[in-house]
């Protein structure tokens, strides 16, 4: 640890008991980090971030017990309400609209969970000093997204079954049961054509797409 430098309180939000335990022997080796919470629920996280303050969260965005969109919720939530905490994303999933969305909810990076020791460490110091961390994939999505013109709008392939059954009326609810996903999931998917559509309503997201030739 270099002279000096204060050591980072660092809370663990996942729900697996093991992932929280190999994580907390990582990084108790390291003279500047200390584990001082783990949390494996959104209910649980918000209680040991308010008693704790850490300087990170790292925060796994699939959380088993709630719905598909807790961990991006509950990113937000810890955003907005605890500023000074710098919350670090470590989970297994990957896919260009879920980093950009982690992102807009609040988070200061994003990594993969089976990113080097190194690269992990590296990224919690990253986001302690006020900077965005992000491995090498992530890194490529947020580039994509940026790089991606508003005015032609790339969907992923669910999101083009989820718009095509728009189109035919369906309700959230009949979607998932179409495509085979929760509800919650196709709410999550709503959200990402609305947004790179740029339409503020479901119709006029339809209506959009057509003159796009999306549909």
């Amino acid at each position: 640890m270099i002279t000096g430098q204060r050591t980072l309180g660092i809370v663990l939000v996942d729900d697996h008991a093991i992932v929280r335990q190999g994580l907390r022997t990582i990084l108790d080796r390291e003279d500047d980090l200390t584990v001082i919470g783990e949390a494996a629920s959104a209910a649980e996280a918000r209680a040991v971030v308010d008693r704790t303050r850490p300087d990170i969260v790292l925060l796994d965005l699939k959380l088993s017990t709630g719905s598909d969109t807790e961990g991006l919720d509950l990113c937000a939530e810890l955003a907005a309400g605890h500023p000074e905490t710098g919350v670090l994303v470590l989970t297994t999933f990957l896919d260009d609209a879920l980093v950009v969305e982690a992102i807009h909810r609040g988070a200061r990076g994003y990594v993969i969970k089976d990113v080097e020791t190194t690269g992990l460490v590296s990224a919690i110091r990253a986001v302690a000093r006020g900077e965005s961390a992000f491995d090498s994939r992530s890194a490529s999505a947020m580039v994509r997204s940026i790089r991606t013109p508003r005015e032609e709008p790339v969907l992923t392939a669910r999101e083009q079954n989820v718009l095509e059954l728009l189109a035919r009326g369906l309700s959230n609810r009949d979607i998932g049961a179409r495509l085979y996903i929760s509800e919650t999931t196709v709410k999550f998917h709503v959200r990402n054509v609305l947004r790179k559509i740029g339409a503020s309503s479901r119709a006029e997201a339809v209506y959009e797409a057509g003159k796009r030739g999306l549909l």
